[in-house]
């Protein structure tokens, strides 16, 4: 007899979980109340009109008193924990008496981690929360609590069945050959190798590790990476577990190394040790002794398999920048009960410490004026409004110019183009844009531009549906070079404004050629 549930101070269910006795009892009691001829009320409804008066309570008691009782029992033995975590209400029940109150404290916020993992800084805020834990759509909602369902049915089996989840404390298999070849695995083989690999776009390996079953076989950071904090890599133990469940007892994953004598240990991972030096080191994965025979042959599949990069999940985790910064998290599943988790910066995640503290601000400002007069006096020497407001606008306009300002260059560009311009550079904010058009004959050989034909500004704009204007640009400039056949290219680039413009230029020439090297096939 077992149920959780998140409301919001409306009563308003954000999510539930139940187990089949405590469901068959719900669905009995409604039986037994209901008129002849009235049919049952959905489940939903039903674990609503229950907890309703709990929930209502617990409001007034916020409103009129600013405390709330945290647990009880009723006639039947049924131990109910609540909290409260800013406008969402925390509630948890047990009836068999497999769960002390305890127990039912720890699951509130394990669910409330969980959540923090993958909703991140939404949590911040009751109002975002409940548009994210509540989707509109019926299928789109019931999908969402089947996952989170999930993730607390996992927890639930880990906390029963692994000693590292019951003292919740991170566990690694110590072999030392073995360890020592997988971090170097994973740091020359997967993270450089990644990470060097310019069709990223900007993403970035941070944190690679390696899992049998719960406990951590091998961990590797790179130098850019804050340190993942216990707690984070507990819950992404759980994530994984989840989405590839072992199929043996989890206690007895030493056998994987039963020749090793050394015992299993607990601990939190320490910083990567630093990058070795290329040269003399030995072959990876060169081993010799047969107790490590088995994980080489394991480990040997990544020399061909790639995480499938179509599949990610969004995760938030603790960083320096940011406590809720996200990141995507690839799973690889190398061996039955072993798994590769990469975790990635995603593009753009500088903002997530700005978009972050705005939100706090705001949800505190929303607070001191809802308490009106009584909130005055702890308004005094918080931020004022017109510092918020400059704030937001600043996240606003970065926000504006990473988005949609490398394609505002191409209208500008086209701009200068009808006007005879054939090369543009221009600093917007952070970035540097450069445009460059230029002819070359069938041996690409690069000829002199001269003046470019502008057009009445009444004329079709530049391009080749709406008109063909390369076309007669090429019909133009070939009058002087009859005897040839002459080639029209463009190119637009964007660089970080603090690059030196010579340095900028130097680059814009060396791409050019760069991209028709290879094959002598015509860019455009």
């Amino acid at each position: 007899m077992k149920c959780l549930l998140v409301a919001n101070e409306s009563a308003e269910v954000l999510f539930y979980w139940t187990d089949p006795e405590f469901e068959q009892r719900i669905q009995e009691q409604y039986v037994v109340s209901q008129e002849e001829g009235e049919g049952l009320p959905a489940f939903e409804d039903s674990i609503n009109t229950l907890f309703a008066p709990i929930i209502i309570s617990c409001s007034t008691m916020v409103d009129r008193l600013g405390d709330n009782y945290t647990s009880f029992s009723t006639e039947n033995n049924h131990i109910y924990v609540l909290h409260q975590f800013e406008e969402c209400l925390y509630i948890t029940v047990n009836g068999d008496g497999d769960e002390t109150e305890d127990d039912l404290k720890r699951k509130i916020y394990v669910i409330k981690k969980l959540t923090e993992i993958m909703f991140g800084m939404v949590t911040i805020s009751g109002a975002l929360l409940r548009k994210e834990m509540r989707p509109q759509g019926t299928e789109q909602r019931n999908r969402l609590w089947k996952k989170l369902r999930s993730l607390l049915e996992t927890y639930s089996c880990l906390r029963e069945n692994d000693q590292s989840f019951l003292v919740e404390a991170v566990e690694r298999l110590i072999h030392p050959t073995l360890c020592e070849q997988c971090i170097e695995f994973l740091e020359r083989r997967l993270v450089q190798q990644i990470n060097s690999n310019m069709d990223r776009m900007g993403e970035e390996v941070l944190h690679a590790f390696i899992l049998v079953h719960t406990k951590l076989l091998a961990f590797y950071s790179s130098r850019n990476a804050s340190n993942l904090c216990p707690s984070d890599l507990l819950a992404l133990i759980i994530l994984v577990q989840d989405l590839y469940p072992s199929k043996i007892d989890l206690d007895d994953t030493s056998e994987v190394l039963e020749s090793s004598s050394v015992p299993d240990v607990f601990y939190t991972p320490e910083p990567s040790p630093p990058e070795r030096e290329s040269g003399d080191s030995p072959p990876v994965f060169q081993f010799v002794d047969p107790d490590v025979q088995m994980a080489e042959d394991s480990l040997k599949t990544l020399e061909a398999a790639t995480p499938d990069p179509s599949a990610p999940s969004r995760v938030f985790l603790e960083a320096k920048e940011c406590p809720m910064m996200p990141h995507s998290m690839y799973c690889l599943p190398l061996w039955p009960g072993i798994t590769l988790v990469l975790l990635t910066k995603i593009p753009n995640s500088h903002v997530a410490a700005s978009v972050c503290y705005c939100l706090e601000a705001f949800v505190k400002l929303e607070k001191r004026l809802c308490e009106g007069h009584e909130g005055a006096a702890a308004m005094r020497g918080q931020p004022s409004v017109q510092e918020q407001r400059s704030r937001l606008e600043k996240l606003i306009k970065t926000c504006a110019s990473m988005d949609i300002q490398v394609w505002s260059l191409v209208a500008t560009a086209q701009q200068y183009l009808q006007k005879g311009y054939p090369t543009v550079t221009l600093r917007d904010g952070d970035y540097f844009y450069c445009y460059f058009l230029w002819f070359e004959n069938e041996t690409g050989y690069k000829l002199e531009v001269k003046d470019i034909p502008s057009s009445p500004d009444d004329a079709a704009p530049v391009g080749m549906l709406t008109f063909d204007y390369y076309r007669r640009l090429l019909r133009y400039y070939s009058k002087k070079h009859q005897n040839e056949v002459v080639k029209c290219y463009e190119l637009f680039t964007v660089h970080l404004g603090v690059i030196p413009n010579e340095y900028i230029l130097q680059h814009c020439s060396q791409l050019a050629r760069k991209l028709w090297e290879p094959t002598r096939i015509p860019l455009l």
